[in-house]
């Protein structure tokens, strides 16, 4: 294992931190420990996670059992990055108060999508490989 000083961190900001930065923090902490630690918040968080986010990480094999934190909580901790991942996050929270390079990359929110739980299903995997192209390996090579 990585030394711990030479482990960067991010902090993923969502909206309601139920879905997208919640599988980004999943996907990070499972994909590159050595080099990442991620965490995640909301502007608004929803209290919980979103039992599809945590059903289409396991079907990568990741287990998750994280919690909907307020992003209050993290003002005046540093960060490497502090990366929105959707357009509410991005508005409300166009400069971070803490330190770190803020960035925003973003994804639609699947758990807008209606219909059926198989395409609600389908939306949720269409979010989360997009991140692991979009996130995980963007930060693997930063």
């Amino acid at each position: 294992m990585a030394d711990k000083n030479q482990v960067k961190s991010v902090l993923f900001l969502c909206t309601g931190n139920s879905c997208r930065s919640q599988m980004a923090e999943a996907m990070v902490n499972h994909y590159l420990p050595e080099q990442w630690h991620a965490t995640s918040a909301g502007i608004v968080p929803a209290g919980y996670v979103h039992p599809m986010a945590i059903q289409v990480l396991a079907e990568l094999g990741i287990d998750h059992h994280g919690t909907s934190k307020w992003v209050e909580q993290f003002i005046g901790q540093k960060f490497d990055r502090v990366i929105t991942l959707c357009s509410g996050a991005e508005h409300n929270c166009p400069v971070w108060l803490g330190e770190g390079k803020k960035e925003h990359i973003g994804f639609g929110d699947p758990a807008q999508v209606q219909g059926s739980d198989e395409e609600k299903l389908e939306a949720f995997r269409l979010v989360r490989d997009q991140m692991l192209v979009q996130v995980v390996e963007y930060l693997k090579n930063n």
